[in-house]
């Protein structure tokens, strides 16, 4: 529940008392005074009662009114995150509350993980959660709700006293984690500060996984799939959006998109499709082609045999390349829409986005195949030439052994036997 909205309105979980409204960041309270079969403990320094409330402008960060055994109230604010770890270290410390050892003697109760798609629904449920979750814990036995783990975890700290608004909120932060970093942590990025992109019009989602938007909208972009379809987020809400929606907002083009490629690669149509705009290509299943310019609305410039146009990037797998299941999925989705066919289109920049026309692209493939025959045929005559100029050399007779001179009487008598004298002399 929004707990800078006048009407917000929460149950404490011990004592009863109504919250109707908040004032510079503390509920009020009703005097409705603690009910019935509610003990106040006296222990020192223990939490006795824990109220909770969301943020509107943080959902991830919960608002506690902590009522202590002295009677004061301190208010604290934890992520949601922070109380996840603090229910895994409190089960770690008790094993058989927890259940770990014996399941029916488990005591302490269940609190789900925390999940990355999470939307407004998902943060109210979850309020409701941790209310019950927090009237088991300040119930359990002394020893548990009353160690110095969890009263350690309620109490002040310097964060508290300036919580967090709308303003201080920081961009999200990702930080790159590559595969291998176990062997070697120092490769382990800093903080990369997401990029922000405005929606040109509005777009209505057609699935779960999906974001709605509406025009004039700024959101932080998770990750850039090639496929066209990019993860954003906007406030609390998380999903796939067609990048063909967004625009950058220093200006209409894309840095980040890559020069056409006239040498192309090589890739294999993995579903077939029909071509709906005349700079569109229809292809089939298991056609080979060649890629040319791959633009970040998942529409890439292919080219097959000398002809060009576009095609959806996420029905095509590069030659050589093993088919994965998570390939397989994506293919089962619609391609994410072209600029082209949006309509009431509202940028902030008054140029339009260049755009590389289909005949510059059949011009310019068209020229560098044919250099590249030449430059082939070149290097065929030359190889020739070589083969011919060696021909003459190769063609010429070998030299014959010369013929010793014949041996002289005298060496013939010295060095030879009786019956090569009588042959010769």
């Amino acid at each position: 529940m929004c707990s800078n909205s006048p009407s917000a309105q929460f149950i404490c979980l011990q004592c009863r008392a109504i919250c109707i409204g908040v004032v510079e960041g503390k509920p009020i309270l009703s005097e409705t005074g603690p009910s019935p079969g509610f003990p106040a403990y006296s222990e020192e320094g223990c939490p006795t009662c824990l109220q909770i409330c969301s943020l509107c402008f943080a959902p991830q960060v919960y608002m506690f009114l902590v009522k202590w055994n002295d009677l004061s109230e301190k208010v604290v604010y934890r992520r949601f995150t922070e109380i996840y770890e603090f229910h895994k270290a409190l089960k770690e410390m008790f094993p058989i509350e927890s259940g770990d050892i014996n399941i029916e003697n488990r005591i302490i109760p269940h609190l789900p993980a925390p999940k990355w798609f999470d939307g407004q629904r998902s943060t109210e449920n979850r309020q409701g959660t941790l209310a019950e979750y927090c009237y088991t814990l300040v119930n359990l036995p002394h020893k548990i709700s009353r160690c110095l783990h969890v009263v350690n975890f309620f109490k002040v700290r310097h964060d508290d006293m300036n919580p967090v608004t709308d303003s201080q909120i920081k961009k999200p932060e990702v930080f790159l984690l590559p595969k291998d970093s176990k062997k070697n942590p120092t490769d382990i990025t800093g903080p990369i500060v997401l990029q922000t992109y405005r929606a040109i019009a509005d777009y209505e989602k057609n699935s779960t996984s999906e974001m709605a938007l509406k025009a004039g909208d700024m959101v932080d972009v998770v990750e850039k799939s090639e496929n066209g379809w990019w993860f954003c987020q906007l406030k609390n809400k998380r999903g796939w959006v067609p990048a063909a929606y967004l625009e950058p907002l220093d200006g209409p083009d894309e840095s980040e998109e890559q020069e056409p490629n006239y040498a192309g690669e090589a890739y294999v149509v993995q579903k077939s499709y029909t071509a709906v705009e005349e700079d569109e290509l229809t292809l089939k299943e298991g056609d080979t082609i060649e890629v040319i310019h791959k633009l970040l609305d998942g529409w890439w410039v292919i080219r097959k045999d000398e002809t060009t146009g576009y095609y959806p990037s996420m029905y095509l797998q590069k030659a050589g390349e093993v088919n994965t299941s998570v390939k397989s999925e994506l293919r089962n989705r619609g391609a994410p829409p072209r600029r082209s066919t949006i309509r009431n289109v509202k940028s902030i920049h008054k140029q339009g986005r260049k755009q590389i026309s289909q005949e510059t692209y059949r011009r310019n493939s068209k020229k560098y195949i044919q250099n590249q025959r030449r430059m082939r045929g070149n290097s065929q005559n030359k190889a020739n030439v070589i083969i011919e100029k060696n021909e003459p050399e190769d063609n010429k007779p070998k030299a014959q052994p010369a013929v010793p001179p014949r041996p002289s009487k005298d060496l013939i008598l010295n060095r030879c036997t009786e019956s090569t004298w009588r042959k010769i002399l």
